[in-house]
């Protein structure tokens, strides 16, 4: 099924604090995951989608960003005298990806208000937004699932995935009742950042949405909420709640491999199982670990 909607927001304007120092003058989406920065993986599981109209919400200090979609013709000139053509494709490929476009978020208010300063770029129609923290593996479904769903349920849909119950507390928490299709839920109720043994379920929102429109005019007066920030799980709940403003909310249970750059030792855990899977570097890197690990 190929899906209407072309537009996805990736909200990049956070502060990147758990990573200091390193991203005290780069932006925390710059962070290299082997050879390509966080950011390019989700900019690449967009565009296979087929969202190829992107806008990064960004604040201060994030023209880094900006700089890596954009040409670097000085380079590329470089790279073409040299006949590094391996390298020129390289650096090439991610100025071709897609339309990227740039917003600054302005105040950190929250996910909520970052995800608000995109309603007049996306206009009235369904879109998607993608955190940059969790890149899901290339190899599993997950976006085009849940374009597929929005298409035919024409409501919201967000991504879920079971977690640990000791670790609810860290994300947003869902309830939901079947719907009769393998890994569609209906979303009932919809919490963030649930106090410890207070959670609905172990389903924990994880950071791919695709919205209706109609999500703006609630973003527009949700009152801030957890940390003091606007959320956009609070903006969820409202449709969940009054589902005939915009046709409720539904998930997609998300099975496979997801990668959470975020936090600093599962970005180092992304790392190395990506690189360890990688034709040129797995066979040599593979018999290192395990002789690295039997040693320790």
């Amino acid at each position: 099924m190929t899906s209407s909607i072309t537009k996805v927001v990736i909200p990049a304007a956070g502060l990147g604090t758990r990573f200091l120092p390193a991203t005290k003058a780069m932006p925390k989406e710059m962070l290299p995951v082997v050879d390509k920065p966080a950011i390019q993986y989700v900019v690449e599981e967009a565009v296979a989608a087929g969202l190829v109209d992107v806008l990064v919400i960004i604040g201060r200090n994030k023209n880094a960003l900006a700089n890596h979609f954009d040409r670097n013709t000085e380079l590329e000139h470089t790279l073409e005298q040299k006949g590094d053509n391996k390298k020129l494709a390289l650096v090439a490929e991610a100025s071709a990806l897609a339309d990227v476009h740039f917003v600054r978020q302005g105040d950190p208010k929250g996910l909520g208000h970052a995800v608000l300063r995109a309603k007049a770029h996306v206009g009235n129609q369904p879109f998607a937004v993608m955190l940059g923290d969790d890149l899901i593996d290339a190899r599993d479904v997950l976006l085009t699932k849940m374009l597929e769903v929005q298409d035919s349920r024409q409501a919201s849909v967000i991504a879920l995935m079971e977690v640990e119950p000791s670790q609810a507390h860290l994300y947003g928490i869902a309830s939901i009742e079947e719907t009769g299709e393998d890994d569609v839920v209906r979303i009932t109720g919809l919490v963030e950042k649930p106090e410890p043994g207070t959670q609905p379920s172990n389903l924990a929102i994880i950071g791919r949405y695709v919205l209706r429109p109609e999500v703006f005019d609630v973003l527009e007066t949700t009152q801030p909420g957890k940390g003091g920030e606007i959320q956009l799980t609070d903006a969820l709940e409202t449709l969940v709640e009054q589902p005939e403003l915009a046709g409720g909310v539904y998930g997609v249970v998300f099975r496979g491999r997801r990668y959470d750059t975020g936090d600093r030792l599962d970005y180092i855990k992304a790392i190395i199982r990506l690189a360890s899977e990688r034709e040129d570097l797995g066979p040599d890197l593979r018999p290192w670990i395990k002789e690295f690990a039997e040693g320790i």
